[in-house]
């Protein structure tokens, strides 16, 4: 039999149930049944439908409450250098309270740093551009200010010479020209080229910023001992924990204190004047023997602003030996290759002065009197000391009869001292702005990038 005929008996009982179900109970209220009109419809209810409360976004608290984050476009160059330099701050923060004790130092001193930033305009934009095309931490261009206060004729009792503050030995390994003519350690292009590849070399070393500035001061061969040494004894082999001389204890922390100003100087109620973020200087090739007054007057700038960009020369000629170019304002080039190009057209000469070269037996007295100088300025001229070796051949610099204010300017060009200075012992709170005495010996020069 079929579910269906089972199912048949049972229809009736189910409507009944249906039915006593949808019937109100006895007794209870009827619903009243709504009646829709047509100003029902056309008139909005006068108290709108209640919207369920929602919980409060915590996060758009938080969000509304906070300043927003300043945000540093690294796609638009910066007009102001020190902020491009701030964009590639990258090295580790040093915080130790010989941070806060240089700070204090160069604090106390607003007129030195005034000075000393001022004195960097002139330099900085090159350096930045060179630590940026080899990725290194754009700080490392305010070494200069610990290393020699941004002065390239500084000269320390270690023998170190200018802005870098190279060694003898170490000028030579990196190629820097050092003779009675010009000592390319106080040329500003020559000299950044080399500080930057043997700092390169020594974080290559090290494998750390911290040890590899060490190194710049103290010698990288010392810091590898002292690195040794706390390995050893199973000490932290970092900066902080190494057992160093106080110079170069001191020596981070006032890069520290310099890069912590320059980072946010209102912090500190110090006041940065804007530098251009473009060349201060461009360069020009010059393949013939100058005299220094006369590419000065070509380039209608003073003598001395010539000397500060172009530090490396001791005598009143610069030589074609010195194979490097001349460094003028950015905005003086053009004006210099423009009167050289009319000095040239003239016939003139480029040098009044003459090579004079030393016969066997000939004295510097005979020589001096048929030039009509003095022996002492002779001497003056070329550099010669009491450990001046003089030969037969000996190149000696006179002047010609056209020469150019010869002893004025003689007297104010650059010059390497016989003797360094006394060294000073180094009170225990570090030299503060000064140049640095450094004893750093030569690393291997590193390889070509």
């Amino acid at each position: 039999m079929s579910l269906f005929r089972l199912l048949i008996p049972l229809l009736p009982l189910l409507l009944n149930a249906c039915a006593h179900v949808e019937q109100a109970p006895p007794g209870a209220a009827q619903p009243a049944t709504p009646v829709a009109t047509d100003r029902a419809r056309a008139v909005p209810p006068s108290v709108p439908e209640a919207t369920p409360l929602r919980a409060a976004d915590p996060s758009r608290d938080v969000r509304d409450a906070l300043p927003p984050i300043p945000t540093i476009d690294l796609t638009t160059p910066p007009d102001d250098l020190w902020q491009r330099m701030r964009n590639g701050f990258s090295m580790p923060d040093l915080d130790s309270p010989l941070v806060a004790d240089r700070q204090a130092w160069y604090l106390n001193r607003p007129d030195l740093l005034k000075r000393i930033f001022e004195r960097s305009r002139r330099y900085l934009h090159h350096i930045v551009e060179e630590l940026e095309k080899r990725g290194m931490p754009t700080e490392l261009a305010l070494l200069p200010v610990v290393e020699s206060s941004f002065n390239p004729l500084a000269y320390s009792s270690a023998r170190a010479l200018g802005m870098w503050q190279f060694i003898p030995a170490t000028g030579k390994t990196y190629k820097l020209q050092q003779n009675a003519w010009f000592d390319q350690r106080r040329d500003i292009i020559a000299s950044t080229d080399a500080a930057l590849d043997y700092l390169q070399t020594i974080y290559e070393m090290h494998g750390d910023w911290h040890l590899a500035l060490a190194s710049y001061n103290w010698g990288e061969n010392a810091v590898g001992r002292a690195v040794e040494k706390n390995r050893r004894m199973g000490l932290p082999t970092d900066y902080a924990h190494l057992k160093m001389p106080t110079e170069t204890a001191y020596y981070v922390p006032k890069l520290q204190a310099i890069k912590n100003i320059v980072a946010q100087p209102q912090l500190f109620g110090v006041t940065l004047d804007p530098i251009p973020n473009r060349p201060y200087f461009g360069t020009v090739e010059v393949d013939n023997n100058m005299d220094i007054a006369l590419a000065a007057r070509l380039a209608e700038i003073p003598v001395e602003e010539f000397i500060a960009l172009n530090p490396a020369y001791s005598r009143p000629v610069i030589p074609s030996a010195a194979n490097s170019p001349l460094v003028f304002p950015a905005d003086k080039v053009q004006v210099f290759l423009a009167n050289l190009r009319k000095h040239e057209d003239q016939d003139k000469p480029l040098s009044a002065w003459l090579t004079h070269n030393l016969k066997k037996g000939e004295k510097l007295e005979a020589v001096a009197k048929r030039y009509g100088i003095s022996p002492v300025r002779l001497k003056q001229l070329n550099g010669i000391t009491a450990r001046t070796k003089i030969t037969p051949g000996y190149a000696l610099l006179v002047p010609g009869k056209d020469a150019i204010g010869h002893d004025a300017l003689a007297a104010r060009l650059p010059q390497t001292p016989a003797s360094p200075p006394k060294a000073v012992k180094p009170r225990k709170a570090g030299k503060g702005g000064g140049a640095a005495a450094g004893t750093r010996k030569a690393a291997p020069k590193p390889k070509k990038r």
